[in-house]
């Protein structure tokens, strides 16, 4: 495993659903080739997990704090962690 492989639990508030949020991170994640999944929150908000280079990760979380353009972003949370290379996509998931 490449030491710069690392996993980012992201969570993004605001205005999020309804705005086509998790299919562009969908994009944006398989243009940066980042592995894991996005889903929607019962409170509003939406998670991203995610796996791949520290600098495609950074990308990711960039992108996030402002999303597709009828987003909202209010605050994005990240946690870091180590790689599990449990994923072989980037998914929506429910």
């Amino acid at each position: 495993m490449n030491d710069n492989h690392q996993r980012i639990n992201l969570i993004v508030t605001g205005k999020v659903q309804g705005v086509f949020y998790r299919a562009s991170t969908l994009e944006m994640a398989q243009r940066l080739s980042l592995m894991g999944w996005v889903r929607n929150l019962p409170e509003g908000a939406v998670e991203i997990v995610a796996e791949g280079s520290a600098h495609a990760l950074e990308e990711l979380m960039k992108w996030c704090r402002h999303g597709p353009p009828e987003a909202k972003v209010d605050d994005v949370a990240a946690r870091w962690d180590r790689a599990t290379l449990e994923f072989r996509t980037f998914r929506v998931i429910d």
